[in-house]
């Protein structure tokens, strides 16, 4: 890490890719090394940058370390996702978990996020406490209504508007920076990651644990399911965000590799998966449940690609990996036309209903957004044009997903009569 510091000392751009790799090699390195290159006004830069990330550490002598604070979140969101079994709540008649359990998941992350930073200002820590008290409030009284399409919808998109919220938090309310944005992304792919890691391992232990006291005549599986399982549900993600913390050269070390393996498998799969379409006959026109599907596919493939570019990006140019997700952005468009003809179809033959109107707007949002994406890919591989320009696209691209997303949730239920 010394050499290669020493030689980017005069390029910005890859010093800030090796910082990203492994922040804590580059940190140690740097001191090494920086009598031999203070001389240089980026090392002077350097050495002001890190310097002012240390200060916070030295308030750590005097609080509770890490691994505290997060049991303690993880404890605080364990007992409100247990609120139904403590004040004996009727599921049938409330839906609590349906309402509450993704505000309860980013409340613990947001938590967790502002104890560790601790430089939040009262105004903005203001802000996102009004925030969670608002959405609790208000989609807590919503009427129970299990068949309302419109409070379905607000259900499936609130836990996206608290999404929101804890990546105003992460980036500090910092919204004019793009590269703060980026680095939200690429923080959401890495916790999807280990987070799938850890909740695999758990369910390994619940298998083993669940199996040894049943080998002795002992049945813990009702106590299990009720108590360890679902507290470790809503507490995997701040125990990932702590990992992430304290081990990020681990994980900047998995992800890009998960993300180069995926790319061209997912697009593999989607050249098969519409072939096979065309030869089994089978179309989302006219079968709703293949629409749903279809459209569930797409939204996955996006994400894959944001979390590819912004994973391949952090290690520069790398040909292959721009020409698969350039063609996989090709091959995505494609479905979503497919789609939006579909939605398009279903609308005139059935008329406006406030999923058709979700999906019809998610698919417009995310078609824009893909043609931006493969015109700056296409830049990428045939004008030479840097992979940090699609990440940018994208950051710039979020707020508009935020304003749909609150339309959704606020507009939706009042325009449609919550039916």
């Amino acid at each position: 890490m010394a050499e290669k510091i020493k030689e980017f000392i005069n390029d910005p751009e890859k010093l800030e890719k090796l910082y990203r790799e492994d922040r804590k090699s580059f940190e140690a390195d740097f001191e090494k090394i920086y009598p031999e290159i203070e001389n240089t006004e980026m090392a002077k830069f350097w050495k002001n940058r890190l310097d002012f990330e240390k200060i916070p550490d030295k308030t750590k002598k005097n609080s509770a370390p890490d691994i505290l604070i997060m049991i303690a979140v993880c404890l605080f969101a364990g007992f409100l996702i247990k609120i139904p079994d403590i004040f004996n709540i009727n599921l049938i008649k409330f839906p609590f978990y349906e309402k509450d359990a993704g505000i309860i998941v980013f409340l613990g992350l947001t938590i967790y996020a502002f104890s560790i930073n601790r430089h939040l200002s009262k105004k903005n820590l203001v802000i996102i406490f009004l925030t969670f008290i608002v959405s609790i409030i208000y989609i807590n009284l919503l009427p129970n209504l299990r068949n309302s399409a419109s409070i379905k919808l607000v259900y499936i998109h609130m836990p996206l508007l608290m999404w929101c919220a804890y990546g105003l938090v992460f980036i500090d309310f910092d919204f004019k920076n793009r590269s703060k944005r980026i680095e939200y992304i690429k923080h959401n792919g890495d916790l999807a990651i280990m987070g799938a890691v850890i909740l695999i391992a758990g369910a390994l232990l619940s298998g083993i644990t669940i199996g040894l006291f049943r080998a002795i005549g002992i049945n813990i599986e009702k106590f299990y399911s009720h108590y360890i399982i679902i507290v470790g549900l809503v507490s995997a993600p701040i125990v990932t965000t702590y990992i992430l913390k304290n081990s990020s050269a681990l994980t900047n070390k998995i992800a890009p590799i998960i993300a180069n393996i995926f790319s061209p498998l997912v697009l593999i799969t989607l050249i098969i998966y519409l072939t096979a379409i065309a030869i089994s006959g089978k179309d989302p026109y006219n079968n709703r449940d293949f629409l749903l599907i279809f459209n569930m596919m797409l939204i996955g493939v996006m994400g894959i690609i944001i979390f590819s570019v912004s994973e391949t990006s952090v290690y520069g140019k790398q040909k292959f990996n721009e020409m698969v997700l350039f063609i996989l952005s090709i091959v995505t468009l494609i479905i979503n036309l497919i789609a939006l003809s579909a939605i398009f179809y279903r609308l005139g033959e059935y008329g406006l209903t406030p999923n058709r109107l979700a999906i019809l707007g998610s698919n417009i949002l995310i078609f824009i957004n893909l043609i931006l994406i493969t015109i700056d890919l296409f830049k990428i591989n045939f004008k030479k044009a840097e992979l940090e320009k699609v990440d940018f696209t994208i950051s710039k691209y979020l707020p508009v997903y935020i304003l749909w997303t609150l339309i959704v949730v606020f507009g939706f239920p009042l325009f449609f009569g919550m039916k």
